[in-house]
């Protein structure tokens, strides 16, 4: 009997002993499965945060001279598109300082923003040209950003170092802006204007660049173009910023 009861007393003692590693292992796994989650939460949380900073402040293109904080002139609503960096149209190069707004037409009567921000797509493949623009403003007013402020376009020449395109859809082939479009661009100026602390005579056409008839209709109209200007002070002028 006292043999059998040794026996037995091992036996449960073995049996003891399995079940508390069998618990410890299932502790330890539950644990790790707990801190795997927390990893995880946390790395998508990194993830979103970025996603959101990027596409608040990095697609703008926060840059060295921009304001540290949002301004007094309310943010245009922005369709950030940006274009696949290639050679033809977004070379990612970095826009280090601006100096400047250059506006340009289309020159493609009745396209709408999303044409035109195709087109400069479509070059890293067609390879026609050099072309694109940081802003394209639709005839509806839509305003579409298709490279971030902080790197060049290929749209103004040797001003594309220091400069921030803004390209107009246009419904005929006068050139004039719409009066959503028009809108749109005063805004658009205004707000880069105060983002990067600019005078209004730092806002040109690209006829001022190089002589090119863009934007045709305010390059064959003059006073057109002063009343732009104007109405860009007018805006600033209105939230206080000058």
């Amino acid at each position: 009997m006292q043999t059998g009861q040794k026996r037995a007393g091992s036996q449960n003692k073995q049996n003891r002993t399995r079940q508390n590693i069998k618990k410890q292992t299932n502790t330890t796994h539950n644990k790790a499965k707990r801190v795997g989650a927390i990893l995880l939460c946390f790395s998508l949380a990194v993830l979103l945060g970025r996603y959101v900073w990027q596409r608040y402040e990095g697609r703008a293109g926060r840059m060295p001279g921009a304001q540290a904080e949002e301004g007094n002139i309310p943010r245009p609503v922005l369709d950030v598109e940006l274009l696949t960096v290639n050679e033809y149209s977004r070379p990612a190069i970095a826009l280090n300082q601006v100096k400047g707004v250059v506006i340009h037409y289309t020159a493609n009567p009745g396209t709408s923003a999303k044409n035109n921000r195709d087109y400069f797509e479509g070059l890293k493949d067609s390879h026609i040209t050099k072309a694109s623009s940081h802003f394209i403003i639709g005839l509806e007013g839509e305003i579409v950003q298709c490279i971030p402020c902080s790197e060049i376009s290929y749209a103004s020449n040797e001003r594309n170092i220091d400069t921030i395109s803004i390209e107009c859809c246009i419904q005929d082939d006068t050139g004039k802006f719409n009066k959503a479009t028009y809108e749109a661009v005063v805004h658009l100026s205004a707000w880069l204007a105060e983002r990067y602390r600019l005078e209004v005579s730092d806002i040109i056409r690209h006829y001022d660049v190089t002589g090119k008839n863009c934007p045709k209709y305010y390059v064959e109209h003059p006073n057109a173009w002063e009343t732009f200007l104007s109405d860009v002070q007018a805006y600033l002028v209105r939230y206080g910023v000058s």
